[in-house]
C-alpha cells in the first residue's frame, strides 16, 4: 500500500446496551484528507447527526478504501466487549483490498489479533483525519441500523437512544423487559436481568 496513506480506525456502540458494535477503517491520501478536513471531518462525537450524513458519502468518495465490520450482541455477550470489538475491527480491516503496512488505531488499546503495525492514539479521532473519518463511517452505519431496526424493537425508542443506556431505555427494559438484541452481559452487570 502507497506509503503516503494514512489508515484511521474507530469503534462505535462500544457502551451501548442494544446491538452491534461497529467498527470502520478509511484509507486515505494526504491530499484527500486536506479536503474532508475543509469539509468539516473531525470526530463524529463532535458533530451533528445531520452534519455526520452529509461527510459519509465525501468520505466514501475520496477514500482510497474503506471498510466497515461489526459485532453482533450475542458475540458481545458470548466473547466480551473488548474481543468483540477486536472482532469487528479485524472484519473491518479484511474488507480493504490491500493490507495496510501500518493503521492508527483510536484508543490505548491493541487490536491483538492484528499482525501489522499498529499506533495506538488516544482521542485519535481528533487528531487524525482517517480516524476521525472512521468515526463518522461507522457512527453513521450504526445510527442508520439503530433507524431501521425501531421498526421492529418499536417502544424501546431505539431511534432516539441508538441502544445506549439512557435512562428513559432503561426504564422501559425494567418495564418490557429484554429483546434477543439486548447485551445481557451488560444488563446483568446492572441487575435488570
Amino acid at each position: 500500500m502507497n506509503k503516503v496513506c494514512e489508515v484511521g480506525i474507530d469503534e462505535v456502540g462500544r457502551g451501548a446496551v442494544f446491538g452491534p458494535v461497529f467498527s470502520a477503517v478509511v484509507v486515505l491520501t494526504e491530499e484527500n484528507k486536506c479536503i474532508l478536513k475543509k469539509f468539516g471531518a473531525m470526530d463524529s462525537k463532535k458533530l451533528t447527526p445531520k452534519k455526520r450524513k452529509l461527510l459519509l458519502p465525501k468520505i466514501i468518495l475520496l477514500a482510497t478504501d474503506y471498510g466497515i465490520g461489526q459485532s453482533s450482541a450475542k458475540e458481545i455477550d458470548k466473547l466480551g466487549i473488548r474481543v468483540a470489538t477486536e472482532l469487528a475491527m479485524i472484519r473491518a480491516l479484511k474488507k480493504l483490498k490491500e493490507k495496510p503496512t501500518q493503521i492508527i488505531v483510536d484508543g490505548p488499546l491493541l487490536i491483538r489479533p492484528w499482525s501489522g503495525i499498529q499506533k495506538n492514539i488516544i482521542s485519535g479521532d481528533s487528531k487524525f483525519t482517517s480516524v476521525a473519518s472512521a468515526s463518522i463511517v461507522a457512527k453513521v452505519s450504526r445510527d442508520n441500523l439503530m433507524e431501521r431496526l425501531e421498526k421492529k424493537y418499536s417502544g424501546y425508542l431505539i431511534f432516539k437512544n441508538k441502544g445506549y443506556g439512557t435512562r428513559e431505555h432503561m426504564s422501559i427494559i425494567k418495564e418490557k423487559g429484554i429483546t434477543n438484541l439486548h447485551r445481557k452481559s451488560f444488563l446483568k452487570n446492572l441487575n435488570l436481568i
